[in-house]
């Protein structure tokens, strides 16, 4: 049942970043969920950028893109992939974000001559930003980016702070994220950093209710007890987050631990008891998957930061799931491909995908592992880039346009199979430019794609300025590479594929936005049942994958 006002519970982090405070508030999420809560999350950012659009995935990590067009942080990545939860470009807001809003309303004269400041005018905006993505949820679970003592966090704790004074003190709760380490040498968990986390938040002016502790190890009952009568928190209100083989293990373990429940009776939400069968069996198929595991090769050039491939590593995760089969991933990076050749790279595994990305660096050995893939029938599938590399590919071996290109990467190609969209010419700002968010996509019947999907027009989020030229799709069709899925109203190419390829995919969009757990995304879980079936076929040959 619906609670009669919204409740708000604001999420920060101390000692370290990287505690996963964004994971903890999507286990939240998930939990109050599944008792029956219509909740949806936001994410405080304090860095002066205005979006993580422009930012380098080496410093930030993945950018994930709403149905809005929105370039956000990664976190509403977790948020969208626990919960039911649509997120948009009002669920993250930056330093940035915010000061840009303040400095137009003064500009435009909204404050009346008086003096701009930090308090009330930016801790104003703050609210209003957090009261605006509230919509008509029950719960909203409010994550503060950054360290409690960073100094461009204040003004968004100073928000948090003046909150539970709008709302009312019944309707707020501060859960504190801090760090347990265990010291080697003193042969114990020390709990100093957690007692001057919460010393550090108290001098703003905040009292956590709850504490989440991360720790590798379990903790004892009388060292919760210490940390309560330290920190000023109920003990009944002290959890810990521990090390899981799975992030979805974490909501059953905070549930399991009863933050879930103490929630609800510390915001006094009256709410049936949470259904979790689901998370329970996707548990089971993440750590015991019936049918053994395959190796999918991801070939590009960020391989090293995982985390800038979180959706598209979750979303081959969750193709595992569909299959009830372990997913084993081997980053390779594109520029040794060049070095050393596909062969010897990719030989063994039992699918190929080729993601997105920007710049010059190492294309020509993702074009390599595509020829790889389509020479050798290994299952492909190739993501925004990876599409445009696969015409590329294709446009050479087998059109015979030795030259074909990507406008992008050179400007004098004679062939640019690739090309910058029209409306993307004479673009100069780099930031919130690009084609982002939701569009449309026919798919042709009978074709592989329509097969998958089960329907014959898709929705998908983008994230690119390039397209595949219009001027030489005749002569690809007319080779034998499928148009497999086109923009209705710009006909622009959207989806290729092979007719005589066990599974050759290629997508302009971003389809890993869009998958769950729980739901995995068709063209994931297509690419995944590929893969198995290569390995099957390879073990019938006597061709073992490592």
């Amino acid at each position: 049942m619906r609670s009669k006002k919204t409740k708000f519970i604001f999420v920060t982090g101390g000692v370290v970043s990287s505690l996963g405070k964004g994971l903890a508030s999507a286990s939240i999420g998930a939990l109050l969920e599944n008792r029956g809560l219509a909740v949806t999350l936001i994410k405080l950012d304090p860095y002066i950028n205005v979006d993580p659009g422009t930012m380098s995935p080496f410093q930030h990590g993945e950018v994930f893109v709403t149905e809005d067009g929105g370039e956000t942080d990664m976190d509403l990545g977790h948020y969208e992939r626990f919960t039911n939860a649509r997120m948009s470009r009002l669920n993250n807001f930056t330093s940035g974000r915010i000061y840009h809003a303040v400095i137009m309303k003064e500009r435009r004269g909204e404050y009346l001559g008086k003096t701009v400041q930090v308090i009330p005018h930016v801790t104003d905006e703050i609210k209003s930003s957090i009261r605006q993505a509230a919509q008509d949820a029950d719960v909203v679970i409010v994550e503060v980016g950054g360290t409690v003592g960073d100094i461009e966090s204040l003004p968004f704790l100073e928000a948090i702070r003046q909150m539970r004074y709008d709302v009312g003190n019944e309707n707020v709760v501060y859960v504190h994220l801090t760090l347990l380490p265990y010291i080697g040498a003193a042969g114990e968990v020390k709990t100093k950093p957690t007692q001057h986390s919460v010393m550090k938040l108290r001098e703003i002016g905040i009292q956590p209710d709850f504490l989440v502790c991360r720790t590798d190890r379990e903790v004892p009952r009388e060292l919760k007890d210490k940390i309560a009568m330290f920190c000023n928190v109920d003990t009944r209100s002290v959890f810990t987050s521990p090390d899981v083989r799975s992030t979805y293990e974490l909501p059953l373990e905070l549930h399991r631990q009863g933050l879930d429940e103490r929630l609800a009776e510390v915001l006094n939400i009256w709410s049936r008891a949470p259904h979790l069968e689901r998370w329970e069996n996707i548990i089971r198929k993440v750590y015991e998957p019936a049918r053994g595991q395959v190796r999918i090769a991801i070939v590009g050039k960020y391989v090293n930061l995982t985390e800038s491939y979180k959706s598209l590593n979750e979303a081959l995760l969750h193709g595992g799931i569909a299959n009830d089969v372990k997913v084993n991933l081997h980053f390779v990076d594109s520029q040794e491909v060049e070095e050393q050749g596909a062969e010897k790279l990719l030989a063994g595994v039992d699918a190929i995908l080729v993601p997105g990305g920007f710049g010059v660096r190492g294309t020509e050995g993702k074009i390599a592992a595509v020829r790889y893939a389509r020479e050798k029938k290994v299952p492909f599938f190739g993501i925004c880039l990876g599409l445009q590399m696969a015409v590329v590919e294709f446009s050479r071996g087998v059109l015979g346009l030795t030259s074909a290109n990507s406008l992008e990467f050179n400007e004098h190609t004679p062939h640019p199979v690739v090309t910058l969209m029209e409306s993307q010419v004479k673009v100069q700002d780099k930031g919130g430019t690009m084609r982002l968010g939701s569009y449309a996509c026919a798919l042709k019947p009978g074709t592989l794609a329509h097969q998958l999907y089960g329907q014959d027009t898709i929705q998908e989020r983008h994230r690119h300025r390039y397209e595949v030229n219009n001027a030489y799709r005749s002569k690809l069709q007319e080779a034998g590479l499928v148009i497999s899925g086109s923009n209705p109203e710009l006909n622009l190419v959207e989806m290729i594929e092979l007719a005589d390829h066990p599974y050759f995919v290629g997508c302009q969009f971003h389809p890993e936005f869009k998958s769950k757990p729980f739901a995995p995304h068709p063209l994931f879980s297509g690419f995944i049942r590929a893969a198995l079936a290569q390995r099957d076929a390879n073990a019938a040959a006597g061709k073992v994958t490592e």
